[in-house]
């Protein structure tokens, strides 16, 4: 499906499965973060702006995907520890 969006005042068509109210609410959030890194950035330079941007976003990503790896070996080893205390009550 092509939806149209735009990013640092410039219109794009984009297209994605996913719902127009995913897409928007991407939209608003690299908005949101450009706005964010631009106010902190000196000379507003577009480029730095979207290359800091894109740093931010992949360092909370890659934090999020550490996270939820670490909170799934977590449940692995509940759900072993548990499997134990069941097989130990049967035997």
């Amino acid at each position: 499906m092509s939806h149209r969006i735009c990013i640092m005042g410039r219109e794009l068509q984009v297209r994605s499965s996913a719902a127009p109210e995913t897409v928007s609410e991407v939209e608003s959030f690299v908005n949101a973060k450009l706005a964010e890194v631009s106010a902190a950035v000196q000379g507003g330079d577009t480029q730095v702006v979207a290359i800091l941007a894109l740093m931010n976003i992949a360092e909370a990503y890659l934090a999020a995907v550490r996270e939820r790896d670490s909170l799934t070996s977590q449940d692995e080893a509940t759900v072993r520890r548990l499997l134990g205390r069941i097989e130990q009550n049967l035997s």
